[in-house]
């Protein structure tokens, strides 16, 4: 049909994206076969703006990817610079049919997940041609089986980069209690493996982290804060390794324990021990305060020991 909306009031079809090479990756909807999307309001079809509207409890699946939302739009145009198809031919499988899948966008309780990973937040963009999920508005959460990347602004995940970015206000809390704010933080994973190291029966569909990538390293700019049990350090920048539990510090580096504090350029926070030290940097001095007699210096059995200068 041309001229207006094609309303379909069907629950379900299957809309064909660029078919590539599966690989196991959190929240990728880059990959895979046909993405069927359903809805119980209802979907429209724009041919002339080249777009597909699913309304009221929306829904998107590629491959063990789901996205939610009140309200999904799928972008569509020829495949490969082949001229635009009839619109029937999007519902047709992977090898037919000249068009493809370039943009989805969900707005309203958006929620995004596979077995391992989940993302929310108010409005999400997932563009295909670059694997980059961008979420906005309120509550946004990334949370995968080693941590929880929270921020106010924005919630960037770059799934063949394995790189998360959280901006304003952002918090990234391990699962082991592990925490770090700032203004903008930049979570890397390793890729998660293609098959298990040591292949059991049905390892996969038991254990869910066999397909998640794991926490490599996170980087901190602006505000930079890093609290242990007992200290709290604060930065313009860090960089966070969570293998060795060590958060490293620069900038105007402070760290506080109770009425105590130490001041000086670089601090190395071990998240693990809770032990953190100020280092000097070169040709400068580490200055600071301590209470005599405040409470927090009084080494309690298996705490660690107040937050020292090392030079």
């Amino acid at each position: 049909m041309r001229g207006g909306p094609f309303i379909f009031c069907a629950a379900a079809f299957a809309l064909t994206a660029t078919l590539q090479a599966s690989r196991a990756q959190q929240l990728d909807l880059a990959h895979g076969g046909p993405i069927a999307i359903t809805a119980s309001e209802g979907i429209e079809w724009r041919q002339e703006q080249r777009e597909v509207i699913a309304r009221g409890n929306a829904r998107a699946v590629r491959q063990n990817v789901t996205v939610m939302a009140d309200r999904l739009t799928a972008f569509y145009r020829p495949r490969n610079g082949a001229p635009v198809q009839p619109a029937q031919s999007i519902v047709t499988g992977p090898d037919t049919g000249g068009n493809e899948i370039y943009r989805v966008q969900a707005d309203g309780g958006v929620r995004i997940f596979t077995p391992t990973d989940q993302a929310q937040g108010d409005r999400a963009v997932y563009d295909l041609d670059q694997a980059v999920l961008l979420l906005t508005g309120r509550s946004l959460k990334l949370t995968t089986p080693d941590d929880v990347l929270t921020a106010r602004d924005t919630l960037e995940y770059w799934s063949q980069k394995h790189m998360a970015v959280a901006r304003g206000n952002a918090v990234v809390v391990t699962n082991d209690g592990r925490r770090m704010t700032a203004d903008t933080l930049v979570a890397y994973t390793t890729d998660a493996p293609a098959t298990p190291a040591a292949p059991t029966p049905q390892k996969n569909a038991e254990d869910p982290l066999a397909a998640s990538g794991k926490l490599q390293k996170v980087e901190a700019f602006g505000n930079v804060t890093v609290r242990t049990a007992t200290d709290t350090a604060i930065g313009d920048r860090a960089v966070y390794v969570p293998d060795t539990g060590i958060a490293r510090l620069a900038g105007r580096v402070r760290i506080t324990r109770g009425d105590n504090q130490l001041d000086g350029s670089e601090a190395e926070v071990n998240m693990k021990t809770g032990i953190a030290r100020l280092l000097a940097g070169t040709g400068q001095r580490v200055q600071g305060l301590v209470i005599p007699n405040d409470a927090t210096n009084q080494q309690q059995p298996g705490a660690p020991p107040p937050a020292g200068a090392h030079k």
